[in-house]
């Protein structure tokens, strides 16, 4: 009996979602020009309004994670999409006479961010019931390349959108996009394999087989094998990953907030050379993804965990590191936005490891630590999408993204120093309860 791909058929739906996801919160830098224009704001304005998705986004991935683990990544999920669906439409909807459209702006991006939330920390607790532990590599690269395919799409689509029809039916155009993705999600998708109409039980019987969760067979883990919030937060290794995800978050961040703006104000480019060269990075992230998991799970699997993760990811962002700073000292603008994309690529050879490892460490907690991990990741992006404008003022565009390098440098060295073999402590305590009831 063939033993069917169903698991791979949902890290695919997953990874769509996740570019649907990242063109919705990628359209504002990309109309930002427009948008500065139309609702009157000014650079820090903007900035601010960046970082209002990026706080919003932060803050709630805890609870984001901590909702996929007790009632199952499908329904948060599903809620998620039809949140910013919503948030984007009513972005578009904005006046421009409005006295309050600053404000408003700033509330529906942080909303927006509130929504988006639920994507990482949910795919990664269904990663963690659908896919055996190795090949999470692989599975968690294809789900964030995602992210570049979004991204990547957004420039193109968004710019042509604009120039035809302004920048609000761009954004009317995304939010379609989510609801059709919703659509999409709520007839394919299901929670654990156990439950899904298409899955054989030779499938089922390799997934379990593969070291996934005790919630791999139910449609949501119990609350007794949820670690405690202090298991997770005081562990050493979440908070060296947090750190580390913190400075990715920080570099990743600059090419979805400030590129673009960047070769069109900074470099000169004009819209449409600016949607095209705008999508390299993305592109390269798109490929380093996957191919950096790929590379990830055959490199554990022939010399362990700490050649297979840690190396690759902290080679990966010390390459980024290079090739940021790099950039900065090419004269030409479409030479330099290639230098920046391998820069990007190299980042997000590093990205499968992080959740690969934190699904590992968490286990039937996976979505919960993966949620605190990503908070550090958003932190990172929210201070670089303020900070960026404020650096460039007073060191330059080509200051600020020599600090981006060294950001990413930073983020390389905590590598060393992370246990790829540790595992979170998560049934001790539910088990002095039981005992404690049992006498």
């Amino acid at each position: 009996m063939k033993r069917g791909n169903v698991r791979w058929l949902m890290v695919g739906l997953v990874l769509a979602i996740a570019a649907v996801a990242y063109l919705d919160r990628s359209n504002i830098s990309i109309a930002a020009s427009f948008i500065k224009h139309d609702l009157a704001l000014t650079d820090v304005q903007l900035g601010v309004v960046f970082s209002a998705f990026v706080l919003g986004y932060a803050l709630t991935q805890p609870l984001a994670g901590r909702f996929a683990d007790r009632y199952g990544a499908y329904r948060v999920i599903a809620l998620g999409i039809l949140w910013w669906s919503v948030l984007t439409a009513i972005t578009a909807a904005i006046p421009a006479t409005f006295s309050g459209a600053f404000m408003t702006l700033l509330a529906a991006r942080f909303m927006l961010g509130v929504g988006e939330s639920v994507i990482f920390p949910a795919s990664n607790r269904l990663v963690a019931n659908w896919v055996p532990s190795h090949e999470r590599g692989l599975a968690n690269g294809l789900v964030f390349a995602g992210v570049g395919i979004g991204a990547g799409v957004a420039p193109p689509l968004i710019t042509t959108v604009m120039l035809e029809h302004g920048w609000r039916w761009a954004f009317f155009a995304t939010a379609g996009i989510g609801v059709a993705a919703l659509i999409v999600w709520l007839l394919a998708a299901r929670d654990s394999p156990a439950r899904h109409f298409m899955v054989k039980p030779a499938e089922l019987d390799y997934i379990l087989a593969g070291g996934t969760t005790q919630a791999t067979t139910s449609e949501a883990a119990r609350p007794d094998t949820v670690a405690p919030w202090r298991s997770i937060i005081c562990n050493r290794q979440v908070i060296l990953l947090t750190l580390s995800y913190f400075c990715f978050g920080y570099v990743a961040y600059i090419f979805f907030s400030w590129f673009f703006v960047y070769l069109s104000t900074v470099r000169g480019l004009d819209l449409k050379s600016s949607g095209v060269y705008g999508m390299l990075p993305f592109i390269a992230m798109a490929v380093a993804s996957p191919v950096g998991g790929w590379i990830s799970d055959r490199l554990t699997v022939r010399f362990g965990r700490r050649i297979g993760r840690c190396s690759v990811a902290g080679i990966g962002m010390a390459a980024a590191a290079l090739f940021v700073a790099g950039a900065t000292q090419v004269a030409d603008v479409r030479l330099a936005s290639l230098v920046l994309a391998a820069g990007s690529g190299s980042l997000y050879l590093a990205q499968s490891a992080f959740w690969t490892l934190s699904a590992d460490l968490g286990k039937s907690s996976a979505g919960s630590l993966a949620g605190v991990m990503n908070t550090g990741g958003q932190l990172g992006g929210a201070v670089v999408a303020s900070l960026t404008p404020i650096l460039a003022q007073q060191i330059g565009w080509s200051g600020s993204f020599v600090f981006t390098a060294a950001v990413a440098l930073l983020g390389a060295i905590a590598w060393l120093f992370i246990d790829p073999n540790a595992e979170l402590e998560i049934a001790a305590q539910p088990v002095r309860q039981a005992a404690t009831q049992v006498s």
